[in-house]
C-alpha cells in the first residue's frame, strides 16, 4: 500500500519513511492502443491497484503518470497469496499477456469449507465451480510492471505532498517531494486518481473522520518453497487436493486457509481472535517475535492437523496482519478526483476481494473513460456508481463471513458447525456474495471494549 500526503486547496505536509517496491526490471511491450493527449491522468500509488489504473487508461487513450513513493524496484519477493476472478484474469491477460499470465498463476476451481474437531477434519462444503486463479502479489505486480509501454510512466522516489482542484479549472495540481533531497516538482493532469491504501491520505482530505474498524482478530500468514522442506511439503500434499483447491479449516473461534501459489509454494493463514493491537504508522503488518512464533506453533500442533501444523511451524518468517476495514462510502469521486482500490473500500480478506475489487474498479474506471469520451464527468460518476454498489456488498459479506467463522456472530452459539444444516453450511460459500443482502444478517460490533472472544488459539500480539 501506498501511504501518501495529499491536500485540498490546502498543503498538508507529513514526512514518511520511504518503501520498497518489489518486482524486477522493467520491459517495453507494445499496448497495441492508439494514444491520446486529450485526457492526461495522475495516478496516486504504484501498486497493482495504481498499475491496473495505469494500464486501464492508457488503453481509454489517456495519457498516464503514476507516482510512487518507493525509490527503487528490486528483485526481492513481497506480500502473499492472491486468488483472483475470472473477470479479473481476464483484465489482466488483455492488459499483459494470456501466455504470462497463465504462467504465473494456477487454476482454482474448487473451494472446500471444512470443519475441525480434535485436529480432524470434516468437509461441510464443496464447491466445483469457483473459477479462480492463485498467485503471488510479486508476480502480478511484476507482470504488470513489465507490461507498461514506457518505464517512465511510472516515477519512483516521488511523495506526494499537495493536491488541489484550483476554482473555475478542470485541471488538477499536484506537488510530490522528488528523491534523497525531496526537491518539489509540480505536476498537472485532467484527473486525479488515488490508489494510496487503506489509510489514503486523499481519502482523509474529503472525509476526515473516517476511521478503520478493527476486526476483532488478527491473521498470520506464511509462504513455504516445497523445495525448502520437501518431507513436509509431501505430507501437506497427501492430506489437502493441492494445486487447484481452497481450503478454509474452521475449528472452535479460528478458521485457517491453505491453497498452493505458482513455483510450489504453499501459502497460508490463521485467523486468531484479540483485542486490537498497537501499531506504529498506518501499516497492519506486524514482525512477530521468535518467542511468539513458538507459541504460534504450540497452538498450532493443539488446534490444526498434523500436515497443517507442521506446515506452519516449517514456514521462515511468518508475518501478522491486523485485520481491518472500514464502512462503505457514498461517494468515490469529488470533482476531478477519484479514489480507487483499498482507498476507496478497504476490506477485510475473507471474500478474497481486495485486489480484485481493485482491479476491477482499474477496468471499469477505462471503460467508462472510453465509453465517454469527451465527457469525463459523466465517466467518473458511472464508475462511482457501479463500483460504489458493487463493492459496498462484497465488503460487508467479507466482513460477515469473517466474524461467522471466528466465532463473533452469535456469541450464544459460537461454533455452530458440526451440527448445523445444510442452508446454515451453503452460507459459507464465496459465490454467496454477488446476492449477499447485509440487511438480513447480523454483524458484531468487534472494536469496542464491550467484545466477547470465544475460546480459542491465543496467540495474541501486543
Amino acid at each position: 500500500m501506498a501511504y501518501l500526503h495529499a491536500s485540498w486547496s490546502a498543503s498538508f505536509h507529513v514526512a514518511l519513511a520511504p518503501r520498497t517496491l518489489h518486482t524486477s526490471a522493467i520491459a517495453t511491450l507494445d499496448t497495441h492502443v492508439e494514444m491520446s493527449a486529450k485526457l492526461n491522468a495522475l495516478v496516486i500509488g504504484g501498486s497493482i491497484g495504481g498499475l491496473s489504473t495505469a494500464h486501464a487508461l492508457l488503453r481509454a487513450g489517456c495519457g498516464v503518470t503514476v507516482l510512487e513513493r518507493a525509490p527503487e524496484v528490486s528483485g526481492n519477493s513481497l506480500g502473499a497469496g492472491l486468488g483472483l476472478d475470472e473477470p479479473v484474469c481476464d483484465l489482466l491477460r488483455s492488459w499483459t499477456s494470456k501466455e504470462q499470465f497463465d504462467k504465473n498463476s494456477l487454476p482454482l476451481p474448487i473451494e472446500v469449507n471444512r470443519v475441525i474437531e480434535n485436529r480432524k477434519a470434516k468437509t461441510l462444503t464443496h464447491d466445483d465451480s469457483y473459477k479462480h486463479r492463485a498467485t503471488h502479489w510479486s508476480n502480478i505486480h511484476h507482470t504488470l510492471l513489465n507490461a507498461l509501454p514506457d518505464k517512465n510512466i511510472i516515477q519512483f522516489h516521488h511523495t506526494v505532498t499537495d493536491f488541489d482542484q484550483p476554482e473555475g479549472s478542470n485541471k488538477v495540481k499536484v506537488t510530490a517531494e522528488v528523491g534523497e533531497d525531496k526537491k518539489p516538482k509540480a505536476f498537472e493532469g485532467d484527473f486525479l486518481v488515488a490508489c494510496d491504501g487503506s489509510m489514503s491520505s486523499v481519502r482523509a482530505k474529503f472525509r476526515p473522520h473516517d476511521k478503520r474498524r478493527y476486526s476483532g482478530y488478527v491473521a498470520w500468514r506464511g509462504v513455504m518453497r516445497a523445495g525448502e522442506n520437501p518431507k513436509v511439503a509431501e505430507s501437506v500434499r497427501k492430506a489437502y487436493s493441492m494445486g487447484d483447491t481452497l481450503y478454509f479449516d474452521i475449528a472452535k473461534g479460528t478458521h485457517s486457509v491453505l491453497y498452493e501459489l505458482p513455483e510450489e509454494r504453499l501459502n497460508w493463514l490463521w485467523y486468531v481472535n484479540q483485542p486490537e493491537p498497537e501499531l506504529k504508522g498506518p501499516s497492519v503488518t506486524i514482525k512477530a517475535t521468535e518467542d511468539r512464533i513458538q507459541q504460534m506453533h504450540r497452538e498450532a500442533e493443539q488446534i490444526w492437523p498434523p500436515e497443517l501444523a507442521q506446515l506452519m511451524k516449517a514456514t521462515e518468517s511468518p508475518f501478522i496482519n491486523a485485520i481491518f476495514d472500514k464502512e462503505p462510502l457514498d461517494q468515490f469521486v469529488w470533482g476531478r478526483v477519484a479514489l480507487l482500490g483499498e482507498a476507496a473500500h478497504p476490506t477485510t480478506p475473507h471474500g478474497l476481494r481486495s485486489t480484485n475489487m481493485a482491479i476491477g474498479d482499474a477496468g471499469k474506471l477505462g471503460s467508462a473513460i472510453k465509453k465517454h469520451r469527451g465527457d469525463l464527468d459523466a465517466a467518473l460518476q458511472e464508475y462511482q456508481q457501479e463500483r460504489m454498489a458493487q463493492t459496498a456488498k462484497e465488503v460487508l459479506f467479507s466482513r460477515w463471513l469473517g466474524q461467522k467463522k471466528q466465532g463473533l456472530s452469535n456469541p450464544d452459539d459460537p461454533f455452530p458447525w458440526p451440527h448445523a444444516d445444510k442452508a446454515m453450511l451453503d452460507q459459507l460459500r464465496q459465490s454467496n456474495m454477488q446476492s449477499f443482502d447485509a440487511s438480513k444478517h447480523d454483524f458484531a460490533t468487534t472494536n469496542d471494549n464491550s467484545t466477547t472472544f470465544p475460546d480459542s488459539a491465543s496467540s495474541q500480539v501486543a
